[in-house]
């Protein structure tokens, strides 16, 4: 059971689902929000299988860590690496958010890259949790998780590692996406999921994906058997 405009997938190969949903929403073209981390990392290797539906497509970060583009812990490389380097001349246009820059000049910049594309509504927004229940750059408790007024909001202290500032979308830009993608694996993931998705799940700053539901019906979660193991 999963809270009302929540979508549930328990499924075998999370990676190769998550790949076929990105195929399919870049297929449609239009503008499409990716996240970092290692959990989507296969999932962006299999959907650099079909270079040609991504031509049409402009990539935006759902968050970044404060950091060089060229830095291991920088979501934009890792996405470079395992998506883009493998898309040759098919390659999709790239706004990423510029980490060097520090979390509020960061944070400022691409809220005007936003605007000066006219704010569009992501397609498809994938995002990753994190034990703690985050989402992009959204951590427990901070004072972030209750920005309405901006799109994009500087983090300067992170909640998990690396402990390194970050940029973020707020739930004012996640909660207008047409769809929200989790990718979510691992039994390390299971009772954040539960708390966050489950049906007894409720908005709980604490677990600030539990916020998420509150602002958009429109929510797929792909989980393996084990994170999906206390719903």
């Amino acid at each position: 059971m999963s809270r009302p405009g929540v979508e549930i997938e328990v499924v075998d190969d999370p990676a190769r689902a998550c790949a076929e949903r990105l195929l399919s929403a870049a297929r449609g073209g239009g503008h499409l929000g990716l996240t970092g981390g290692s959990t989507p990392r296969e999932a962006y290797k299999l959907a650099a299988a079909d270079p040609d539906a991504w031509s049409g497509v402009t990539v935006w970060f759902s968050d970044e860590r404060c950091v060089p583009p060229e830095d291991e812990r920088s979501n934009y490389r890792l996405v470079r690496d395992s998506l883009l380097a493998g898309l040759g001349d098919a390659a999709p246009a790239v706004v990423r958010m510029k980490g060097e820059l520090g979390p509020a000049d960061g944070a400022a910049d691409y809220e005007r890259e936003l605007h000066k594309a006219g704010a569009p509504p992501l397609e498809l927004l994938l995002l990753g949790m994190g034990p703690d229940g985050h989402l992009a750059s959204l951590f427990p408790d901070q004072e972030t998780l209750s920005e309405r007024s901006r799109l994009v909001v500087g983090v300067p202290h992170a909640g998990l590692e690396p402990f390194v500032a970050r940029i973020s979308l707020t739930f004012t830009a996640i909660a207008a996406a047409r769809r929200v993608v989790y990718l979510v694996t691992g039994a390390s993931k299971a009772d954040a999921v539960a708390a966050a998705f489950g049906d007894d799940a409720k908005s709980d700053p604490h677990v600030p994906s539990s916020l998420l539901p509150e602002l958009t019906d429109r929510i797929t979660v792909l989980l393996d058997s084990d994170a999906a193991a206390k719903l």
